[in-house]
């Protein structure tokens, strides 16, 4: 076997399947969306927010995060159907800054964010998420500024804004809710 094709043979065994790659992306960005709505079916099952089983009785704050967090998910799947209709392709330096920005920012961040609340002292966890929030934020300006500040059209530019924008007003009315309200979630 030649020097050239044994590389290439050892080199395709050793790199991540593009669809695996792309799947995990698509994974990390549904899950919080998942795992936000598990969440308030198990929690309604408590006594302690027995009123969640009660949508009537959700404060504004929950309503924006479910909205916005919906609109933002779709704006990621969207992209994500945009990448493969459009024939784009991902390298594996943009899958890896993506990757990192969804689930080693953007999974801490919620799980501190899902502890903050359900404790009875909420602003326990708020310089943590806020230190996770701002690596998360460098995370996903770096994924914008290096990978896709000249690349992407107008229509996937949207969809990234539309993407962050819901996150971040998500976030917010999370953090009116955790930090001001903090009677309805145990406190």
């Amino acid at each position: 076997m030649p020097a050239t094709s044994a590389l290439a043979l050892q080199t395709s065994l050793h790199a991540p399947k593009p669809r695996l790659r792309d799947a995990a992306n698509l994974l990390a960005s549904l899950a919080p969306g998942v795992l936000f709505g598990v969440a308030l079916v198990a929690l309604s099952r408590t006594p302690r927010f027995a009123w969640l089983a009660l949508p009537s009785l959700y404060p504004w704050e929950l309503w924006v995060v479910a909205m916005a967090g919906t609109t933002a998910t779709v704006a990621g799947v969207a992209d994500w159907v945009y990448h493969r209709a459009a024939g784009l392709r991902v390298g594996p330096n943009e899958h890896k800054a993506e990757l990192l920005a969804l689930a080693g920012g953007g999974l801490p961040l919620f799980l501190l964010m899902c502890a903050a609340s359900v404790s009875p002292r909420p602003h326990v966890f708020l310089l943590p998420v806020l230190v996770v929030l701002m690596g998360t934020m460098v995370l996903i300006c770096y994924d914008e500024f290096v990978f896709h500040r000249r690349r992407c059209g107008r229509f996937e530019n949207l969809l990234h804004r539309t993407l962050l924008g819901g996150h971040g007003l998500a976030f917010l009315a999370w953090a009116h809710f955790c930090f001001a309200r903090e009677q309805l979630h145990g406190g």
